[in-house]
């Protein structure tokens, strides 16, 4: 397998605030008789990296979606303070406003990273700043300097189909960054990548969101990506069952390798 490019340096992290940047209080949401979320309590800091990790149908997915925006809890509230600005409840925000939020404020990256497969790196990059209203040459001007950043200096015109799997993510990530994003929202971002190039793509995500004062939510089934955000948190049954900072998901990592070792 080809080996990524070694990204180009991006700020040294912040000090961070411990703002609150999302908080999300007694968060429902049910498909039928399924409950997904039975009265989430979350908050997210700006500048911090925040995993959930739980089996599937724990409900981490949706409680993603619900920060994000994308699915509206039956109850509950999810509250986003935006640097400089008023906190204003996604959760109650119509379809248009919600909308509008996630272009300019939330950024995604997913697991299969969700680009369009027809145009070139650089113009997957361009696409939000043009959606926005920024003149084609500028927004592609942005998109070269983050892709820059990604470590794909050169690779520019490339499609989608012409990439890896990891350069087409550190695409997705440069895509979901380029705005300015003040929380992106990553849905099993490493998946789909082997050990190896799942760390090397954790390694520009994190930089590119907590490393400029961002926060970052991650959803996987990883601990070892996991391990790399400063909180994690364990969800079973639509709740939040387990929490673990950094050092306690390293140890727990580190136990269970250990373990796995001596069979």
């Amino acid at each position: 397998m080809q080996n990524l490019a070694a990204p180009a340096p991006l700020p040294t992290p912040p000090h961070r605030t411990h703002a609150t940047r999302i908080s999300a209080r007694a968060l429902t949401k049910a498909f039928g008789p399924t409950r997904a979320l039975a009265g989430v309590d979350v908050g997210v800091e700006a500048g911090e990296a925040l995993a959930i990790m739980g089996p599937s149908g724990s409900g981490k997915s949706t409680l993603l979606l619900t920060l994000a925006g994308i699915e509206r809890p039956d109850s509950g509230q999810v509250m986003y303070s935006p640097a400089g600005s008023a906190p204003v409840d996604v959760a109650a925000m119509p379809d248009r406003g919600r909308s509008e939020l996630r272009r300019t404020d939330f950024g995604f990256v997913f697991q299969q990273g969700l680009l369009i497969p027809e145009l070139t790196a650089i113009e997957n990059v361009a696409l939000p700043l043009m959606v926005l209203g920024i003149p084609r040459q500028a927004a592609e001007a942005e998109a070269a300097q983050w892709l820059g950043r990604m470590g794909l200096a050169g690779m520019e015109q490339r499609r989608i189909g012409e990439l890896s799997g990891g350069q087409a993510q550190r695409v997705a990530i440069a895509r979901a960054q380029v705005g300015g994003a003040s929380v992106t929202f990553a849905d099993e971002p490493t998946g789909a990548l082997d050990r190896k190039t799942s760390s090397e793509v954790m390694d520009v995500l994190l930089a590119s969101t907590v490393g400029r004062g961002a926060s970052l939510v991650v959803v996987t089934h990883d601990a070892t990506v996991a391990a790399r955000c400063d909180r994690t948190l364990t969800m079973e049954d639509g709740r939040i069952s387990h929490q673990f900072f950094r050092t306690q998901a390293a140890a727990a990592q580190a136990a269970a390798a250990q373990a796995g070792g001596t069979r």
